[in-house]
């Protein structure tokens, strides 16, 4: 009766995840990945019941839209701002703050920031290019932003260049509405590595960080992954056996998850989430030593120790070489936990390179079911989601669009291609 039962319970889920639609935004720039790559972070925000999202129309121009929640209606605004889209490296990230102000960040390799508002509250135009801090803001990359329980904002980005970068960490404060400095150089690279990272912040506030060192700028150095979390802010850093850090973080004092070698198909920049005790879960992917084959693994700590396992069986073996970004036969996934499920999207060229998710109610056991989520090819798409929607309502909003990319930093002439909101319930 109770594999019965278990059986009826997982059609059940199967089909609620089946009930999910595409909504189509507008149409976007399509010949890199610039609109879909993994460390976009926040493709998509919610705030109350308005849902925001960017990305880089047809001709490379920021465009910004929002919409209420549950309507197909999108208002979009094509922004004064052109980024430089032929480098998959120059995202756009955005969030909004507890007053209603929409932040972006974009155009950035190595580049002089990028950083602004929208005019007032709830507008979709924006304002002149403004600094944050005025330090160490002449060569960023990656930048995030990330919304506090009280409705501050973090923001993230490194500093310097691959293998050789630091982790900077600023807060925006409401009452001022001024952005400081709350760490200069998190993790150090020692000016011989730097640290790929992931960030999840919990609906306690608490700061979940993990990453991969680098020792060069090609991708085969990758190597470990360690881990972080912060309770107070950022101001304060902790191993997940509640030892304090002293800062910065570098190599010899880093807390290894698991340990893994160079030349081991190790991916880096992928997404972290915790469950509702802030537990770290961990998604990436890496081949074994006795294997040709890269496969999805979780890694995450039941509060107890760290573990590891593998998501599904892979049959597609490839090998990551070289610099820039790369077009991988899979996406680097992303994961979202509740109430001890979890949900891990990604893209496979095995399964057509379609939308696909994993899905398991039982992360001890192993058990994956799988399911594709589009029944088109998305080519060279990774997945972010709102992730402010999630912690609010566990809903499940992805963005998707059709992106191409050549081989290291190449551009793939296409045309521009539709912008979705996957809306999976």
């Amino acid at each position: 009766m109770k594999r019965i039962y278990l059986f009826l319970i997982g059609l059940l889920v199967w089909s609620e995840i089946s009930a999910q639609q595409l909504v189509k935004v507008g149409d976007g720039y399509s010949s890199t990945s610039v609109n879909t790559t993994v460390f976009r972070n926040s493709s998509l925000v919610t705030d109350g019941d308005v849902q925001y999202i960017s990305y880089y129309d047809a001709d490379g121009y920021l465009t910004v839209g929002k919409r209420a929640l549950g309507s197909t209606e999108w208002t979009l605004h094509r922004s004064q701002y052109k980024g430089n889209v032929a480098d998959a490296h120059n995202v756009i990230s955005m969030m909004v703050d507890g007053d209603g102000y929409l932040h972006l960040s974009f155009d950035h390799h190595g580049n002089k920031l990028n950083y602004c508002k929208s005019t007032e509250p709830g507008a979709l135009t924006l304002g002149e290019k403004e600094a944050m801090t005025g330090k160490d803001e002449d060569d960023v990359t990656y930048p995030e932003f990330y919304r506090m329980p009280d409705g501050d904002l973090l923001f993230v980005y490194r500093s310097g260049a691959s293998g050789r970068g630091n982790l900077v960490l600023n807060r925006y404060d409401l009452k001022s509405r001024k952005w400081t400095r709350v760490q200069d150089v998190l993790i150090d690279g020692e000016n011989q590595r730097n640290a790929y990272w992931q960030l999840y912040m919990d609906k306690a506030g608490v700061i979940h960080l993990s990453w991969v060192w680098r020792e060069t700028w090609m991708v085969e150095t990758n190597h470990d992954l360690c881990y972080a979390y912060s309770p107070d802010e950022g101001k304060t850093w902790y191993k997940s056996t509640g030892e304090k850090y002293t800062l910065p973080i570098c190599k010899d004092n880093a807390e290894y998850a698991c340990r893994i070698p160079q030349n081991s198909e190790l991916i880096n920049q992928t997404s972290m989430s915790t469950d509702a005790e802030g537990h770290p879960y961990i998604v990436t992917y890496w081949r074994d030593a006795d294997s040709e084959v890269p496969q999805y693994r979780l890694v995450w700590n039941d509060g107890k120790g760290w573990q590891n396992r593998q998501i599904m069986n892979r049959s597609q073996g490839f090998s990551l070489k070289g610099g820039g970004t790369k077009m991988i036969p899979i996406s680097r996934p992303r994961i979202a936990v509740d109430k001890g499920k979890a949900y891990f999207v990604f893209r496979d060229a095995e399964r057509g390179s379609k939308v696909s998710m994993a899905y398991t109610d039982d992360v001890k056991s192993g058990k994956w079911q799988v399911k594709d989520l589009t029944d088109f090819s998305v080519d060279a798409w990774e997945p972010s989601y709102d992730t402010e929607l999630w912690k609010t309502h566990q809903k499940l909003h992805v963005f998707v669009q059709e992106t191409h990319q050549g081989d290291g930093e190449k551009v793939k002439a296409s045309e521009a291609t539709p912008v979705y909101v996957l809306e999976v319930n």
